[in-house]
């Protein structure tokens, strides 16, 4: 019983510090925020946070993880009314891209995961996207709407221009303007792998 206690309160507490980090960071930035500060808004100490995370990064990390998790979920969610299967996965790829221009996306996603975390391609997260991605692009080949191209290529392709026009977005001066010129573009593209023979999907 006390052990599973003990797993009780470590998953309280770390759902604490995520939830504090989330806010914190998507307010103020990852570096304004202090550990000691962070862990006193949730009535615990800094070893609670190096305990469940190895360090602050490691808080970060866990926080992209959720964020990053949560904008595929909707994107799926808001390409879920789209016609059939391509229109549904270049819908996914636009709903991710307009996520750009929401405060906490772009703070703690696009700025300061990449600027402290590293490539996001890199990232547990990104690497489900890309096998969902990947999925959808094979079944989309064997239909005959993609052409007969490499699924992992184009799967990458797809997720990695989707990700890098957000991060242009969220980098950029004037994302509002921004927005539709990149997403006429990542449709572009992307159409590129369609098959032109193809008419009922």
């Amino acid at each position: 019983m006390a052990a599973k206690r003990r797993a009780e309160t470590m998953e309280e507490n770390r759902a604490k510090l995520i939830i504090a980090a989330r806010k914190s960071f998507a307010e103020r930035g990852f570096a304004a925020v202090s550990m000691d500060e962070l862990t006193a808004s949730v009535g615990l100490t800094r070893g609670a946070l190096y305990h469940n995370f190895g360090d602050k990064k490691g808080l970060l990390a866990a926080v992209v993880a959720q964020v990053d998790g949560e904008m595929a979920q909707r994107a799926k969610a808001a390409a879920a009314t789209a016609g059939d299967d391509w229109e549904r996965l270049l819908a996914e790829g636009i709903a991710y891209i307009k996520m750009a221009l929401e405060t906490e996306v772009k703070r703690i996603v696009l700025l300061d995961g990449p600027a402290f975390l590293g490539d996001p391609a890199q990232w547990p997260s990104q690497n489900s996207c890309l096998e969902s991605t990947r999925q959808t692009v094979i079944k989309l080949i064997e239909r005959g709407v993609l052409k007969s191209v490499d699924a992992d290529a184009a799967a990458h392709l797809l997720n990695s221009t989707a990700l890098n026009s957000a991060l242009w977005i969220a980098a950029s001066d004037d994302p509002l303007r921004a927005l539709p010129k990149i997403i006429e573009v990542f449709t572009q593209l992307a159409s590129g792998l369609r098959n032109s023979s193809c008419t009922v999907n």
